[in-house]
């Protein structure tokens, strides 16, 4: 769980960056967890399943996903 919390705000923080969004910890959190679902969820539709610093890599670019799913609700 605590290690769940420390990978969405380090996944979270990284795509907000990458997304050139300001947001604040509780934010990166989330984004980081959801887009580590979406991530995972979107390259296994393709086959490609990973681990190690691979599905790191996958998280960000799902939480990248989300940012800009919320930039186009907003």
């Amino acid at each position: 769980m605590i290690w769940s919390i420390i990978a969405g705000a380090i996944v979270g923080s990284i795509a907000g960056k990458i997304m050139d969004t300001h947001m604040g910890w509780i934010m990166n959190i989330i984004v980081g967890i959801l887009g580590s679902f979406v991530g995972s969820f979107l390259f296994g539709l393709i086959g490609f399943h990973t681990t190690g610093i691979a599905s790191f890599i996958v998280s960000v670019i799902g939480a990248c996903i989300c940012i800009a799913l919320a930039r186009k609700i907003n």
